[in-house]
């Protein structure tokens, strides 16, 4: 080890031995060590080492093009890699897709979880969550390739303590862990105060420590021994070995904001009036989502369409009713969107992101809006997998098995969807090119037998319709003005649902301005069933 703890990055990088394992912390683009990263490409180019790594991680890190774990994205960089979450690393997706590395999903809430079990040397993690799912032994076991298959080990178990099913994630040693944070004191303690998210960056420090490996921290600046508040520092320095005092563009609080005090907690800024979405598709599903809101309920919004929900509480004037949360461990405040997804303005409290997944994996979410690629006869639900790209389940998992209530949101066809309304009717301009509602889906990210084994409230809402899952399969409960079953829903489904007498969607819904729904979700409480 250098006699100082601070070092260049291409000082801490040379520590990295071949066929190591390397656990990056980050969420998209908040926390990650982007310095470091880019060393490590930058040696391997050069020189060829680093090679052959297994790296692990929890959520997706990168820009969608060159920024974050796009710089591994390398043939014989990583031989192995286990995430949650691959969609901002297309250089890692086409490894995968290409059979040149071995690829395992894990959920992202076991993944952080598995940091804390790696530490105190358990063998591995026992979890209900993804039971059921393409992560589930039985099904795919989360192994993303046919090099996987062919060659990879089983990471994951299925065991049954007293009578029940779980999912044992084996744990494994980690050589380097790499984090971030805003200031180091020349011991390495670090502090976290201008980031935008804690994230699980002890907790990966204490893996890799606890497994004779070492840790890399990434900041922005250096101060002296004995200045740092003792609240103020999130990694003790005895966890961590070399310090890299990053340049300013290689760390910025997010890959789309270089620096706001207002995700970081420093400041509240005023929120300008969000204006209302135009009734649009989007708007319908969003407004039909939000009936199922209840006062002082606690939400998860997933990303895209769900965000949607969102604008029309603050249309109504629920916002302030509801306590917003993402799942690197913001709760409170606005969620950010786009490269800035996870951090979120204004927040009211910031914790780590494996306590957030023990509150989310408890079920302490009321109720989860989420989005859907595809829905199949047994209600599963595919958001992983598109054809040959994989993009993995991220938080998905744990949230949508785990909330009291569950509100999958989607346009009935995708590719060119046109709709209109009309004297509070809608009407199908352009039906779009793709179904949504399959026989089968391509990977089940949710599990529709899980949900009803469990007694799960599950809602699937479009622009023309509602289903339900029960007991006896996904049932049309729903139907919007102006649509005709046979013509518009049932003709554009590759499965007959169940139908009995759907009701009409409420008509408020299909007019202009405010629908007057707070006094409803007053009446509605935050809790909505305790599941098994």
């Amino acid at each position: 080890m250098a006699e100082s703890k601070i070092v260049s990055a291409d000082v801490a990088v040379s520590f990295i031995k071949d066929g190591g394992t390397v656990a990056f912390g980050g969420f998209v683009g908040s926390g990650f060590a982007e310095e470091v990263a880019d060393k490590i490409e930058e040696s391997f180019l050069q020189s060829g080492k680093p090679r052959d790594l297994t790296l692990v991680y929890t959520a997706g890190q990168g820009d969608g093009k060159t920024k974050g774990l796009n710089h591994l994205g390398h043939e014989g960089l990583v031989r192995r890699l286990i995430g949650a979450h691959i969609g901002p690393a297309p250089k890692l997706q086409k490894l995968v897709r290409e059979n040149k590395c071995l690829a395992y999903s894990f959920p992202l809430g076991v993944v952080a979880q598995l940091y804390r079990d790696i530490a105190a040397k358990k063998p591995g993690t026992i979890t209900h969550v993804g039971i059921g799912t393409f992560i589930d032994p039985r099904e795919e076991g989360g192994k993303l390739n046919e090099r996987t298959r062919r060659d990879g080990d089983d990471l994951i178990e299925l065991i049954t303590i007293a009578g029940k099913e779980y999912m044992f994630y084996k744990t494994l040693p980690i050589d380097v862990a790499i984090i971030r944070g805003t200031t180091s004191d020349t011991d390495g303690n670090i502090s976290i105060e201008k980031e935008a998210l804690t994230l699980e960056i002890l907790n990966i420090a204490m893996a890799a420590r606890n497994s004779c490996g070492i840790v890399i921290a990434q900041v922005e600046r250096i101060t002296r021994k004995g200045t740092l508040s003792p609240r103020q520092i999130r990694v003790p320095g005895i966890l961590v070995d070399y310090v890299v005092q990053a340049r300013p563009e290689n760390h910025w609080q997010t890959f789309a904001e270089p620096y706001s005090p207002a995700f970081s907690g420093e400041i509240k800024v005023p929120m300008q009036s969000i204006p209302p979405l135009e009734l649009s598709d989007r708007k319908i599903i969003a407004r039909r989502a939000a009936f199922e809101l209840g006062l002082n309920t606690v939400v998860n919004l997933g990303i895209g369409m769900p965000e949607s929900v969102a604008r029309v509480a603050n249309e109504e004037g629920l916002i302030d009713a509801l306590t917003l949360t993402t799942e690197p461990g913001a709760i409170g405040g606005i969620p950010a969107g786009g490269l800035n997804f996870g951090a979120s303005t204004n927040v009211d409290v910031l914790i780590s992101l494996p306590e957030q997944f023990d509150f989310y994996d408890g079920g302490g979410l009321d109720i989860a809006f989420l989005g859907a690629a595809e829905i199949d006869a047994e209600g599963n639900v595919n958001v992983s997998k598109y054809g040959a790209r994989f993009v993995g389940p991220g938080g998905f998992i744990n949230i949508s098995q785990n909330a009291k209530k569950v509100i999958f949101l989607s346009t009935f066809t995708a590719g060119g969807l046109k709709i209109s309304v009309q004297h509070g009717k809608l009407n199908i301009v352009q039906e779009g090119r793709e179904k949504k509602l399959v026989s089968m889906v391509q990977q089940k990210t949710y599990s529709g037998k899980y949900g009803i084994l469990k007694k799960q409230p599950v809602l699937y809402v479009t622009e023309r319709c509602v289903f339900e899952l029960t007991e006896k399969g996904v049932e049309l409960t729903e139907v919007a003005p102006g649509i005709d079953v046979d013509r518009e829903i049932l003709a554009r489904m590759d499965f007959r649902p169940i139908v009995n007498k759907p009701r009409l969607m409420d008509p408020r819904i299909f007019q202009t301005g405010p629908m007057g729904i707070k006094s409803e979700a007053a009446a509605r409480p935050a809790c909505h069933s305790e599941m098994n």
